[in-house]
């Protein structure tokens, strides 16, 4: 990270799990010690986020300086959201349960050993992916995969934050009967149309490494990823889960993949409805029809001097 220019740390209090406070302590001491300026904006409230990067960013531009995102992989989306456009150096502190963004860049999970890389850490370009130009890093969906999110969320505020219980209410959603949507698909020059519960979009070469999509591969090399499921019953559901779990999803003859670069998806709804959209983590909602493909610009995301791009 460069000498000069101040760090601003936008802390998300509210995500994640462990100890924000400790964690908020951790970055000041580390940059108090290496006599770095920073200011930190702590948020309190999810909603607040968007604001309070935009002003991150601001006072960022006007002194040639750094915006540095500490949560988990929904805060860094709204910060980045906010960074991809003003050309920005991007840093990341990763506060989340799963750290996808930060772990396939390397960038330690620690509060305290992730602000001490950032001191030597160089900007390498990011690949970012748009769904109606809104910002993902790791992954964008809709359909069954919002809903799942949805009750995750219900399971973590009854029963803490952790990786066991986001898996577990996880394959219970997965588990219960869901929608199938009729989707038309348009990208490189074909055009297809499928049945199913949902349609996931992959920019995470790490995740798809790990549930066994080969198209991690395509990833690496400046495409998306698009995996959608065949309508199929509970039983084949529960099938897939375990094949996940083992890497061995890619395998499955009722999951279909392939790359892409830009992709529209519309559905037997009127033009302009809106549907439920998850992106790294968030649910919102957004205008049909669904336009995803790769940010012509790239994130100067700060790295660990020692990583390599994923």
């Amino acid at each position: 990270m460069s000498e000069s220019g101040t760090v601003f740390v936008v802390l998300n209090a509210g995500s994640g799990h462990g100890d924000k406070n400790q964690a908020e302590a951790d970055i000041r001491r580390v940059l108090s010690e290496a006599g770095r300026p920073y200011h930190v904006f702590r948020v309190e409230k999810p909603d607040d986020l968007p604001r309070v990067a935009a002003a991150a960013v601001a006072q960022a531009q006007s002194s040639d300086g750094i915006v540095v995102a500490a949560g988990g992989d929904g805060t860094l989306n709204a910060v980045a959201q906010q960074v991809l456009p003003s050309g920005l150096r991007f840093g990341v502190v990763p506060q989340g349960t799963f750290n996808y963004f930060g772990r396939a860049h390397g960038i330690p999970a620690d509060a305290e050993a992730a602000t001490r890389a950032l001191l030597e850490a160089v900007p390498q370009p990011a690949q970012v992916g748009l769904v109606n130009d809104r910002v993902f890093l790791v992954n964008a969906s809709f359909g069954l995969y919002p809903k799942v999110l949805e009750e995750r969320e219900a399971y973590k505020q009854q029963f803490g934050r952790n990786r066991l219980v986001a898996l577990w209410s996880s394959a219970m959603a997965l588990l219960r009967d869901h929608r199938r949507w009729v989707v038309q698909i348009e990208h490189d020059g074909q055009t297809r149309v499928l049945r199913t519960p949902t349609l996931f979009i992959g920019n995470n070469p790490l995740q798809l490494d790990q549930v066994g999509i080969a198209e991690a591969e395509d990833v690496r090399h400046g495409q998306l990823a698009a995996i959608a499921l065949r309508p199929m019953s509970r039983t084949a559901m529960f099938g897939l889960l375990l094949r996940g779990a083992v890497g061995r999803l890619g395998e499955a003859e009722n999951v279909v993949t392939f790359p892409f670069q830009r992709m529209t998806v519309s559905m037997r709804l009127p033009r302009g409805r809106r549907v439920k959209v998850a992106m790294d983590g968030e649910v919102t909602q957004l205008r049909l029809p669904l336009e995803f493909r790769i940010a012509p610009q790239r994130l100067r995301l700060l790295i660990p001097r020692q990583t390599s791009a994923p």
